[in-house]
């Protein structure tokens, strides 16, 4: 080995090397005192300041710091670990989530940063200040000179030694040797715990035997041959596969003059090369026995080394793949990999491993990063298709001989055992910096033994599977385009000027695609090859979700064929739930409906569903919720369509709508005991879940809102109309919640369109009752009428009384709103009689409360608050929160009525804290309204403006309407603030509403703003 061994570099590619400065004489090791100590002043100053104090640090050993000679304590193991990670970054900065990976890995504690910061907290103090410092989020050690650290110091010792000897003064190179390896003190970073101090210590042990290595070889020639004996046996029992130092010891023991002993190294080293690597000594190891059994006079010579081997013609492998011209965004992960890939030369190896569906860019960014990164791989790219997602992958022995004969490997050279080859490999690659591209892998199992396993060289990896089992892997999961870099790519293959005329349309394609970058590259491929095409016409032929797969292929590219690949691989009972799973709508899916579809226990459904998520066709959306992307979902519903038998598929979407309705109506009775609704809700075979309180419940029902209504909406076209109806009854607190009504809403006028079509008089009617609601929160008074009017009428015609009394009660509400006073008593009072005979008491109490808004209507304000409090006596009995919300909110409303606005405001203010955590979000902005109107009663102007104004901000029921009377209250409230301008400009806006719908209310602002001119 020419020159003494640099330190393996863990510097940021780039930052430049530290100046060498000379050496300094060690005493002990381990101490202080044996690193550099300042030289002292040859005339000190009389009034100079004391010196400050000198820290110094170890990591070659225990991690050990002293101050002025005197030990500092370091604290825990983990504290150590922690002071090592900071003061090997050499005075970087290391970010927290650096310092809890490097102390614990992929599973730290659950107060990992605390722990970290606490640390750092007891380090500070311990080092003094200016030492550890805090920045940009991590910490640093900072300030120390230049000889704190014993790594650096052992650095500067072998910088130096290399001059010496490049100098010819073979003695002072070996005494500078000699000192840096006194600096270890037993082994590095001796007791610091964690996976980077692990790594640190194989990169410094490694740097240890390179040191003794070089100067064991100085000792041969110098004729110390003798001397060296006794520390190669000891080396070579310690290190038995390092060849180096068997080489070195033959040597020493040969000119030793013990030949036969030299000759049984090299057979002791053959066969345990043989044992465990299956592989023979290297070539200059053989020579060196050949020129012991020839008795080379040569070798004799402490001057004369060794003859150098016939170096082999070097190959410089360059089998990447053609980038994509048209390559488009995947910023982030392009700086990711790079910068992962560009640090390769300090490390063992880097991999990297990238996953995702087909079709998703995989190859196509590994590709991209592979050309970008050439330069820091000057030996060479070696690259192959390893055929994963195929029927027959391509075998590891196959690809490592084609890598070897690229690496310029003879034919005759290459063993022919798996194993054989890949220690050859390896041994090929050492000392080389060359870049693997494993494209399309199986399985970690497949690509294990093609990694390089040597410094500076490095592996991308793509796969369908996550590499979960790969160690040391850095794992990427791809996903789809954002909607910006999905059409920044079509318009790159199509032609800005035909995207720039049909932009929407151009969005649209991009998401029929899914932004999926194989679908988006064949649509645009399509669309360019055909001039007369428009953007929209190719819109209008994605549009159609049971062809749009066969639309997605152009000449050998096509998402169909991609995704068979993945779903050829699967197990059967695997590909069954893949197909199952692709009949469900919705955005998502939590384990419990899956398990539902299936027909499986909870545990054996996850247990399927990770596998899905493994080879990349299924996504996981959140801890216990998974998703399907859209294009995937199509091929997914294609195969059960052609694999799976219709009773079956029928069955499992039955099963999914069970679990949602029985779910639902579990949510309901607990949001509202003793509502018997529930009692007459259509029958389910599937159990759904139990909830142990009202939260959890609340929760589900929110957290699956989108895939519940959409299941509903499901069920209106596949022959389950009446159970999709009822799910849309138990799910009526999601019309009101303002976060889904939209979605709701658009759901209840697909169940009345349904049962219209279907001719079901009792759907109908029970969808028209959904739809009330609906129109009520927004506003839609007539409408509401309208729908109530026909849903009783229907009702009555099939005998289905229980939407009778429902009716009746939002009727009253609607006349009331509409100033139907006498109608609006009418119909509460039948509501109120349906309920009673019904046993339906919370119905009932919401009866109750409406009719004490309309008495209040009329004038009757006592009636009114009597009413109200009947209606909280039985909502208190029954314990139902949200509807005692409602109560204590009619309540407050009488109360203000009557002028008793203190108490108003202790009713409404409590319906808002009930509002609020129920999430009703609509209600809570009525009442935001209400309590500004009790406030500017009660004559607090300011406190009535900032309730207004949260209700704007919130929203209200009632739409527009209650819009327009908020903005009345807040412009009263500005007014009697002096802000008078900001009081008509809120009049303004109501009024132009009031006009608009003819409401009565126009002509009492416009009399507001006519008193405001004239003021």
């Amino acid at each position: 080995m020419d020159g003494a061994p640099r330190v393996p570099e863990q510097r940021r590619p780039g930052s430049p090397a530290e100046p060498s400065t000379p050496p300094r004489s060690p005493k002990s090791p381990g101490s202080p005192e044996s690193w550099a100590a300042p030289e002292p002043s040859a005339s000190p100053e009389p009034s100079a300041s004391p010196e400050p104090s000198v820290l110094r640090f170890s990591v070659l050993g225990p991690v050990r710091a002293w101050r002025d000679g005197e030990p500092v304590a370091t604290g825990s193991p983990q504290q150590r670990a922690l002071l090592a990670a900071l003061l090997l970054r050499e005075g970087r900065t290391a970010t927290a989530a650096e310092l809890i990976d490097a102390l614990w890995g992929e599973e730290p504690p659950a107060q990992a940063l605390a722990a970290v910061r606490t640390y750092a907290s007891r380090l500070r103090k311990a080092l003094g200040p200016g030492v550890l410092v805090s920045e940009s989020g991590g910490y640093a050690v900072r300030g120390t000179g230049e000889d704190a650290l014993d790594v650096g110091m052992a650095q500067r010792l072998a910088a130096d030694a290399e001059r010496a000897k490049h100098g010819g003064d073979l003695r002072a190179s070996r005494a500078l040797l000699d000192r840096a390896l006194a600096l270890w003190d037993g082994e590095t970073l001796a007791g610091a715990p964690g996976p980077y101090a692990q790594a640190q210590r194989v990169r410094l042990e490694e740097w240890r035997l390179q040191l003794s290595e070089t100067r064991l070889d100085m000792d041969l020639k110098q004729g110390c041959h003798a001397e060296a004996v006794s520390e190669l046996t000891a080396l070579t029992a310690t290190h038995p596969l390092r060849e180096r130092l068997r080489e070195l010891l033959m040597l020493a023991l040969y000119r030793s003059g013990r030949q036969a002993e030299a000759l049984a190294v090299y057979a002791d080293t053959r066969r345990l090369l043989a044992d465990e690597l299956g592989v023979d000594p290297r070539p200059g190891l053989q020579e060196l026995q050949q020129r012991i059994l020839r008795a080379d006079p040569r070798l004799a010579e402490p001057s004369s080394p060794a003859p150098p081997e016939p170096a082999a013609t070097p190959v410089r492998p360059a089998q990447l793949p053609a980038t994509v011209p048209d390559f488009t965004g995947r910023a982030s992960f392009v700086r990711e990999l790079g910068a992962l890939l560009a640090s390769a030369e300090g490390r063992v190896m880097a991999v990297s491993a990238l996953a995702g569906i087909g079709g998703v860019g995989k190859t196509t960014l590994a590709v991209h990063v592979a050309h970008q990164a050439r330069a820091v791989f000057p030996d060479g790219q070696l690259y192959v298709d390893l055929q994963g997602a195929g029927a027959r992958a391509a075998e590891p022995e196959t690809v490592l001989g084609a890598f070897l004969r690229a690496l310029g490997t003879a034919d005759s050279a290459i063993p022919d055992s798996l194993e054989e080859r890949a220690a050859l490999y390896r041994s090929v690659l050492d000392g080389r910096r060359v870049l693997v591209l494993l494209d399309n892998a199986r399985d970690a199992a497949q690509v294990r033994p093609l990694l390089p396993g040597t410094h500076g060289c490095a592996a991308l990896i793509t796969a369908r599977v996550r590499m979960v089992d790969l160690a040391g892997a850095h794992l990427v999961d791809l996903d789809v385009l954002s909607p910006d870099e999905a059409l920044a790519l079509f318009t790159r293959i199509v032609g800005e000027e035909r995207v720039a005329s049909e932009r929407q349309a151009a969005l649209d394609v991009v998401a029929a695609c899914g932004f999926l970058p194989l679908a988006i590259r064949i649509a645009a491929s399509r669309l360019a090859a055909r001039r007369t095409w428009t953007v929209s016409s190719l819109v209008a032929k994605l549009a159609d979700e049971r062809r749009r797969l066969d639309e997605l292929q152009a000449g050998d590219l096509a998402v169909k064929a991609t995704f068979e690949l993945g779903y050829g691989q699967l197990e059967p009972v695997q590909a069954r739930a893949f197909r199952l799973l692709g009949l469900a709508d919705g955005p998502d899916i939590s384990l419990a409906a899956a398990a539902a579809v299936l027909d499986l226990p909870p545990g054996d459904t996850e247990d399927l569903l990770e596998c899905l998520v493994d080879t990349s066709l299924l996504e996981s959306a959140a801890p216990g919720r998974y998703r399907l992307h859209d294009l995937v979902r199509l091929y997914a519903r294609a195969c059960a369509e052609r694999d799976e038998r219709p009773g079956e598929r029928e069955a499992a979407l039955s099963r999914l709508l069970d679990f949602y309705l029985a779910t639902a109506a579990q949510v309901f009775a607990m949001e509202r005991p003793g509502d018997r609704l529930i009692d007459h809700l259509e029958p389910t075979q599937y159990e759904g879940l139990r909830f142990g309180d009202r939260q959890d419940a609340l929760d589900w029902l929110y957290s699956e809102a989108g895939s519940l209504l959409s299941s509903a909406r499901q069920a209106f076209q596949d022959g389950r109309l009446r159970r999709g109806v009822d799910l849309l009854w138990a799910a009526k607190d999601l019309g009101e919640s303002g976060a889904n009504s939209k979605q709701y809403a658009s759901a209840a006028v697909a169940a009345k369109e349904a049962a219209r079509s279907a001719g079901d008089r009792r759907a109908e009617g029970r969808a028209r009752t959904a739809l009330i609601n609906v129109h009520l929160v927004a506003g839609r008074y007539d409408e509401a009428e309208e729908e109530a009017s026909r849903a009783v009428e229907l009702a009555r015609a099939v005998g289905d009384f229980i939407p009778l009394y429902w009716a009746s009660n939002d009727r009253g509400i609607i006349a009331l709103i509409q100033g139907r006073n006498n109608d609006a008593e009418t119909h509460l009072l039948t509501a109120i009689d349906g309920s009673r005979n019904d046993g339906n008491a919370p119905l009932e109490a919401s009866a109750l409360c409406n009719l004490s808004r309309v008495r209040l209507a009329m004038g009757n304000t006592s009636h009114a608050i009597g009413l109200a409090r009947e209606g909280i006596r039985i909502y208190d009995r029954l314990g139902l929160t949200l509807r005692l919300a409602n109560a204590r909110y009619a309540l407050g409303l009488a109360y203000t009525s009557a002028g008793r606005a203190s108490e108003a405001l202790t009713e409404l203010t409590e319906a808002l804290r009930m509002f609020r955590a129920n999430r009703q979000r609509l209600w809570e902005g009525t009442t935001h309204f209400r309590i500004a109107q009790a406030y500017l009663a009660a004559r607090l102007p300011a406190n009535a403006a900032q309730h207004a104004e949260q209700a704007l901000a919130v929203g209200c029921i009632g739409g527009d309407r209650i819009r327009a009377g908020v903005l009345t209250t807040l412009g009263e409230s500005l007014d009697a603030l002096g802000q008078a301008d900001r009081a008509r400009a809120c009049w303004r806006e109501a009024l132009s509403w009031y006009e608009e719908t003819g409401a009565a209310e126009a002509a009492g602002v416009r009399a507001r703003l006519g008193s405001a001119s004239a003021a």
